[in-house]
């Protein structure tokens, strides 16, 4: 073969000792061959440098083996925990993720969404189901198989936490170790079903004992550790003063946690602090963090296969839930008020 020429199935075939028809179905359904077969000409098509044009295999099959999806942040570990396990199970399957995100901001999801469209995506996994109704007309005339993550609409595809449920054991725990006075900082709730449904589940469990959530209990916040301190800034200033403080996403709680310590306010001993997700670094802070895990691994896992059953079937009724639980873990950054 020239130096300079790609390698195409021809050369894989004619190196390997298999016909054409079979090196294709190595490369499009390998699960079709035998192991001692297919390793054979994945050695041959390594050895020889050859990289699929999916752009031409699209054309020919009508499948891009690319899978959308848009989450509001990378940064953000729960997201990236999810994307994480999406990428795997995704990649084993012989598709390829796309993502994009949009800060929580409906016009920059709808364009990604537009984009990923456009690129002939072969489904969509989205989060959340709190979206202009221009979003979802878009979605609708795309007809592609659709999974939504964390919360989701009853009509597509989904797989969801009960986070009004987070919220409320957090709060639940507190109220059982004596609190009466809380703070709660959690992010922006406007395009958020998210975090509302969690600030919900915090006002029920208080609700439950007769105690109300005021609009000045509360601070909106990007979800950020530097936004969780501005937050807890903001609610020390009330008076009586919180003897504890919920942040609906760790990051906003660590920010507290911080906050609070930084000004020589000792936790859990004068101010008790919860977060809700559960992320790695929850475990090994000072104090750790109590918290309700949120199985974010698990969610990414489900989604990619819902999607995949979506995408080889070719199911159309559309409509399954998937429901993982919630837990609260109780660590050393919550104790009885003095």
């Amino acid at each position: 073969m020239p130096r300079h020429r790609k390698p195409t199935l021809d050369d894989i075939a004619r190196e390997s000792g298999h016909s054409i028809a079979t090196v294709s179905r190595a490369m499009s359904q390998p699960e079709l061959l035998r192991p001692n077969t297919l390793e054979r000409i994945r050695e041959v098509a390594a050895r020889l440098g050859y990289v699929p044009n999916r752009r031409a295999r699209a054309l020919a099959s009508g499948h891009s083996e690319a899978i959308g999806v848009v989450v509001p942040t990378l940064n953000s570990p729960i997201f990236s925990s999810a994307l994480q396990e999406m990428q795997r199970s995704f990649a084993a399957n012989g598709f390829q993720l796309l993502i994009a995100s949009h800060e929580y901001d409906p016009a920059s999801e709808a364009a990604a969404l537009g984009q990923l469209i456009s690129h002939g995506v072969d489904g969509l996994v989205i989060v959340g189901a709190r979206r202009p109704r221009a979003s979802w007309a878009l979605l609708e005339a795309a007809k592609l198989p659709l999974v939504q993550i964390w919360e989701g609409r009853p009509d597509h595809d989904r797989v969801t936490v009960d986070n009004q449920q987070a919220g409320y054991l957090v709060a639940r725990y507190l109220l059982d170790i004596g609190h009466r006075r809380f703070g709660v900082i959690c992010g922006h709730m406007l395009n958020n079903d998210r975090q509302s449904a969690r600030v919900d589940g915090i006002r029920e469990a208080l609700a439950q004992d007769g105690l109300t959530l005021a609009r000045t209990q509360i601070s909106e916040q990007a979800l950020t550790i530097s936004a969780g301190r501005a937050g807890c800034m903001t609610l020390l200033e009330m008076l009586p003063r919180p003897t504890a403080m919920i942040g609906t996403a760790d990051l906003l709680a660590i920010g507290a946690s911080f906050e609070a310590q930084g000004r020589g306010i000792s936790v859990p001993d004068a101010l008790s602090v919860a977060g809700i997700d559960n992320v790695d670094v929850a475990a090994h802070l000072s104090p750790s963090l109590t918290t309700v895990d949120i199985p974010a691994a698990n969610i990414g896992a489900e989604a990619a296969a819902l999607m995949l059953r979506r995408v080889r079937q070719g199911d159309a009724t559309p409509g399954t839930s998937v429901s993982l639980p919630v837990t609260l873990v109780v660590r050393h950054s919550t104790a009885r008020p003095v």
